[in-house]
């Protein structure tokens, strides 16, 4: 049975497409769904698939080591993190770093992810806006997982992720990705595990899922 390792942020698309994915290699999918670090541990720690998506640094990071074949990597989607707050909330003024900042001062509550590339991002953002502190107090961090599900159940106002994580929760509503400034786009890329024998059978037919009207529908945007 073929394996893919995926990040969270291709969670949405990868659920719906998985028939797809079956139909096209005539063979059950099993894909593994969490943040790319945790994903990136338990590689380490021995665990192997047919093919991996995760950040693209980290794809560098496990060709260089061998485990990932690097002439195998393709890059398969641009995401851009977002906030969003419960359905039928009034929308928050994001447009301007300064707006961002005095809401996260303001704010009640709030919900950020711990091990994914979103949560990395916003913990060194509010260090650089010196409000870690602030922020911090007042914050539920998850270890992993969406976290817009914590608005769902009152327990923050609103929460930050990948745009496309934040779509995977129903009962919210994306306000829209951060400003610039105050923003990144991470890269997300398939490989193969080196010697997998279903590795380039499986990327393929991956990377055929990631139409740019496909990406675009699930919160991310076509690489390049």
């Amino acid at each position: 049975m073929p394996r893919l390792m995926s990040t969270l942020a291709l969670a949405g698309l990868l659920r719906e497409a998985t028939p797809t994915l079956e139909a096209t290699l005539g063979a059950r999918v099993e894909v593994e769904l969490a943040p790319t670090m945790a994903l990136e541990a338990r590689i380490r720690g021995g665990e192997r698939a047919d093919a991996a998506i995760l950040t693209a640094e980290a794809v560098a990071a496990l060709s260089a080591e061998g485990v990932l074949d690097g002439p195998t990597l393709r890059p398969l989607a641009h995401s851009r993190v977002g906030l969003a707050v419960k359905a039928g909330s009034p929308h928050p003024d994001i447009g301007s770093v300064d707006a961002l900042r005095r809401l996260l001062l303001a704010v009640p509550s709030l919900c950020y992810s711990r091990a994914g590339a979103s949560g990395i991002f916003f913990a060194g953002l509010i260090e650089r806006l010196g409000i870690a502190a602030a922020v911090n107090d007042k914050a539920v961090i998850i270890p992993q997982g969406f976290t817009a599900a914590k608005l769902v159940t009152g327990e923050a106002v609103i929460a930050f992720q990948q745009i496309s994580e934040l779509m995977e929760v129903e009962g919210i509503e994306v306000v829209g990705p951060l400003p610039e400034g105050a923003q990144t786009v991470a890269v997300f890329s398939g490989a193969t595990f080196t010697g997998a024998a279903n590795g380039a059978a499986l990327l393929e037919a991956v990377a055929a899922l990631c139409t740019p009207a496909a990406l675009r529908r699930k919160g991310l945007e076509p690489p390049g």
